[in-house]
């Protein structure tokens, strides 16, 4: 199954792409023996003009960016918190159902349209904080790698 981080905007050449690629490259690697990736960074950019995309804009973009047949995991301030362990699961579970894809999507600055969170599988969140985009970009693809060496049984994670 295709591991996909969905992201609206695009980050350009910082420290937080990079590692974010980085964990996304390790979950790639760790992933494969289990049947999970690659796992990869999809930067979704909305139509360029004066105006600021609304959230349905926003939501019809990642839509058309992922295509057909994919479990969406919408990353949301009201979704469920959840242990490594509990995404890892999750994942699994998703895999074995015969998903081909699996996106994890993060909106843009405005957060996601109410309407593609309620369509989603399940809905992830990180905790009552806001974080910066970039961050989020980053602590999602750990969570991807971290899931993958919990399948994978790697001494990676630790309870």
């Amino acid at each position: 199954m295709k591991l996909i981080l969905a992201a609206v905007g695009r980050l350009g050449s910082t420290p937080e792409n990079t590692l974010t690629r980085d964990y996304l490259q390790r979950a790639s690697n760790t992933g494969r023996a289990l049947g999970l990736g690659p796992a990869e960074l999809l930067e979704i950019e909305t139509k360029k003009t004066n105006k600021v995309p609304t959230k349905s804009q926003e939501a019809e973009a990642i839509l058309a960016a992922l295509g057909e047949g994919v479990a969406l995991v919408t990353c949301d301030e009201r979704g469920e918190l959840l242990t490594s362990r509990q995404i890892a699961t999750r994942i699994d579970k998703f895999k074995d159902r015969g998903e081909r894809k699996m996106a994890f999507v993060i909106g843009g600055t405005d957060g996601l349209d109410p309407e593609l969170v309620k369509a989603s599988a399940f809905s992830l969140a990180f905790g009552p904080q806001t974080w910066p985009h970039a961050l989020v970009r980053l602590m999602l693809a750990e969570q991807m790698y971290r899931a993958t060496t919990i399948l994978a049984g790697s001494p990676y994670h630790r309870d």
